[in-house]
């Protein structure tokens, strides 16, 4: 039996695509956002119906309004929202602060700020119309705790604002049965990395354990969230960065 529907953004790939799976695999029904890559967005999916997964997709650009009001919408046509993964993130070109573009600024907190609580106010209003509760869990980045100078501070930032986000929404909805926590993943071996995955795997020796992370080992960290396991764990920030 299905657990609801869960939406996911950014779910075309990498810790999304890895949440999304997991999360079939789970029980979950599921509403992939994605804002370029319809292939891969199409890959994942046909990969959770394997599972017996309920899958629509959503084309959308978080930091819109109008996307994330379609997006819900769309997510409640497929059965009830009890979860929600706030996963969508971009990242600047690597400049240091004195070289950053008001545009850059703009695209940043749009997608990593504005959509995270844009997502999160529509999955809290439908879970609370029923009044049956759910999970949210929010992707931080340990950026947000180690500042990224030189780097993406301004990232790093945006960040912040989602571990600040998730300690006072979930105060605020915590008696109507919803959940809110968040996850910060170290050097996981994506695509979102500016500087591509080689130069990532150079970082290799900040890194405690000695490795990249990879999506899969965030996305169990996500999914555990959202399960039942995790039913007295709320504004909770987890780190998943291998030490770092």
């Amino acid at each position: 039996m299905s657990r609801g529907t869960l939406v996911v953004t950014g779910g075309g790939r990498g810790i999304g695509a890895a949440t999304a799976l997991l999360a079939a695999a789970d029980d979950w029904d599921l509403c992939l956002a994605f804002r370029r890559d319809v292939a891969a967005a199409e890959a994942v999916a046909a990969q959770c119906a394997d599972f017996g997964a309920e899958v629509t997709l959503a084309k959308v650009d978080v930091a819109m309004e109008t996307d994330v009001l379609e997006l819900f919408e769309q997510a409640a046509e497929l059965g009830p929202v009890r979860g929600l993964v706030n996963n969508a993130g971009v990242v600047s070109p690597l400049r240091p602060v004195a070289e950053l573009e008001s545009d850059e600024l703009e695209e940043v907190f749009g997608v990593n700020v504005f959509g995270t609580i844009l997502c999160a106010r529509e999955a809290v209003r439908l879970m609370l119309s029923d009044g049956a509760g759910g999970a949210i869990v929010n992707v931080s980045s340990r950026a947000a705790v180690l500042g990224g100078a030189g780097r993406y501070v301004d990232y790093a930032a945006s960040k912040a604002a989602v571990d600040a986000f998730t300690v006072g929404l979930s105060q605020e909805v915590a008696a109507s049965g919803i959940r809110v926590n968040c996850v910060r993943p170290g050097i996981i071996d994506t695509g979102i990395h500016p500087d591509g995955p080689d130069a990532a795997a150079q970082r290799v020796e900040s890194i405690p354990l000695r490795r990249l992370g990879s999506p899969d080992e965030v996305a169990a960290a996500i999914v555990w969230l959202l399960s039942p396991a995790a039913s007295y764990i709320t504004g909770a920030v987890l780190d998943v960065g291998g030490g770092r």
